[in-house]
């Protein structure tokens, strides 16, 4: 997808949203309220947040090179390799100075419609911050965007004050929506407050779980608040997802796809990998059918489309020329040809409900619900099996269909069982396979955050450019806060990282 296009795409729909006949009006007076100003800044935001996370045709796939679920050949690759590279504070930070505008055009708006833009605004502030906080560790939140009001060399706050901003402003989003009433601007959701509700209340209990090691803080109260939330209403099914979903026109179709109405040169360069598919062979999971094509080299054997034998993965840390040898020899299971051919494919998840089953499952495994594991378990394993047989035609699936006896039998082949860390292992590997093609950076956050899957490291591969001995835990902050804000960023990566802004730093969510 040409990210340009995607935009002026996304600007028209705006417009045609809020009705055009007042464009001139709104664009030359942005001073005086209208109706038509909070749902196109509504509709700009959003599409900032959506198309920040997913990149086209090769760069789609980056996110999921370092989460291991695929390999890329064109050349040796960084983002396959462990090479992180430097954050961008502007892909997260530069769209948010529309959060107030928007809610300031909103005051002219109903009372309902109001708490509504103002639950939007807290909730797309909150995603933000978490997704940049995620990458670097301490960040601006309480100064930043506040180049009008003169701050232009924001200070760098810690990253637990930065967490306790975001769960505020979901306590908050949570409490407006309750109040709010449907918008307009809004194509994810087509403007449905309950929808917006579900998933801040959602994405709160993720950012909540990647507390996990901070339950003791009492200042925090990690444990009591996941509880607070987890009654508050969910997600229920992937109708629910944090979801882009594609319309086949130019400038706005799947990312992966190659069809007449979007080219894409780069669908010759993949493979799937080991890690994602033996997860998918030793569990004997059908998803694998929807997901991948079987190996020429097994067919050439005999081996037949419907049986597990037919696919095989290539380890992503083997050396490049191992894998070159692999790829002209056909030996590797490729992505299904339904990603490429087809324009629409799939709604594409930034957030999607599977993950809060299975994040709700590990809460009650580490003791934190009372709720039972195995049902949570299951009904993450379900909603990715049904998200896969509504949106795949039986064309694309080799033979091997999903019906809903196999989905209503398959968990309890999969059951729960042993120790707690054992438990967890299963969960995030459920986890892990449902994320295939979604979520982008969240399996690699994952393996960071619970050592699964157990990527493999590779000393003579890795192009971790500071330790080839190691599997990098952040990114580098970006050059132009060492150009313009040097002072705040020295002081932050002195007080985290001993004053050295290093790949293998440990922030502070990941410090026992």
């Amino acid at each position: 997808m040409n990210k340009s296009l995607f935009n002026i795409i996304i600007a028209l729909f705006a417009i045609l949203t809020v009705g055009c006949d007042n464009f001139e009006e709104i664009n030359t007076n942005p001073d005086k309220p209208s109706q038509a100003t909070a749902p196109w800044l509504a509709t700009t935001m959003i599409r900032e947040i959506t198309s920040t996370a997913t990149e086209s045709t090769k760069g789609f796939t980056v996110p999921y090179q370092h989460g291991k679920y695929l390999l890329f050949t064109e050349r040796k690759e960084g983002s396959q390799y462990n090479n992180l590279g430097r954050a961008s504070f502007s892909n997260h930070l530069t769209g948010l100075k529309n959060v107030d505008p928007m809610i300031e055009y909103a005051t002219a708006l109903s009372p309902e419609l109001a708490n509504s833009y103002r639950a939007l605004g807290h909730f797309i502030r909150a995603w933000q911050f978490f997704q940049l906080s995620m990458r670097v560790g301490d960040i601006p939140y309480s100064e930043a965007i506040q180049g009008n009001k003169g701050v232009i060399k924001p200070k760098y706050d810690l990253q637990k004050d930065v967490f306790k901003g975001i769960l505020d402003e979901l306590d908050q989003a949570d409490d407006l929506f309750s109040k709010g009433a449907d918008i307009s601007g809004d194509f994810i959701y087509g403007g449905n407050v309950d929808k917006w509700r579900r998933l801040v209340n959602s994405f709160e209990l993720y950012v909540l779980i990647n507390l996990y090691k901070k339950t003791s803080d009492n200042d925090l109260n990690v444990v009591n608040k996941f509880k607070e939330v987890a009654q508050r209403p969910l997600m229920r099914d992937y109708n629910d997802n944090f979801a882009i979903t594609y319309n086949g026109t130019k400038g706005y179709c799947y990312p992966w796809s190659n069809t007449a109405a979007d080219l894409n040169p780069f669908t010759q360069y993949t493979m799937l990998s080991t890690t994602y598919i033996n997860l998918l062979k030793e569990n004997q999971d059908r998803r694998l059918f929807y997901v991948a094509e079987p190996a020429e080299s097994l067919l050439a054997e005999g081996k037949i489309e419907s049986n597990f034998d037919a696919y095989i993965g290539v380890e992503p840390s083997d050396e490049y020329s191992s894998t070159i040898d692999k790829k002209s020899k056909k030996e590797y299971s490729d992505l299904n040809k339904r990603y490429v051919d087809l324009a629409t494919a799939e709604p594409l998840g930034l957030f999607c409900h599977w993950d809060v089953e299975f994040l709700l499952a590990e809460a009650a495994v580490r003791g934190w619900l009372d709720n039972d594991a195995q049902t949570h378990y299951s009904n993450g394993i379900k909603s990715s099996m049904r998200f896969y047989t509504n949106f795949v035609s039986a064309n694309y699936t080799h033979g091997a269909m999903i019906d809903e006896a196999y989905i209503n039998s398959y968990p309890s082949s999969v059951a729960l069982n042993g120790t707690v860390e054992n438990r967890i292992k299963q969960i995030i590997h459920q986890k892990y396979m449902a994320g295939f093609f979604h979520n982008g950076y969240l399996a690699w956050f994952e393996f960071r955050r619970t050592g699964y899957p157990e990527f493999v490291l590779n000393p003579n591969s890795n192009m971790n450019p500071t330790d080839n001995t190691k599997f990098p835990t952040r990114w580098q902050y970006p050059q132009n806060e060492i150009n313009y804000n040097t002072d705040n960023l020295n002081e932050a990566v002195q007080r985290q990282y001993n004053g050295r802004d290093d790949f293998n730093g440990i922030m502070w969510i990941l410090k026992d």
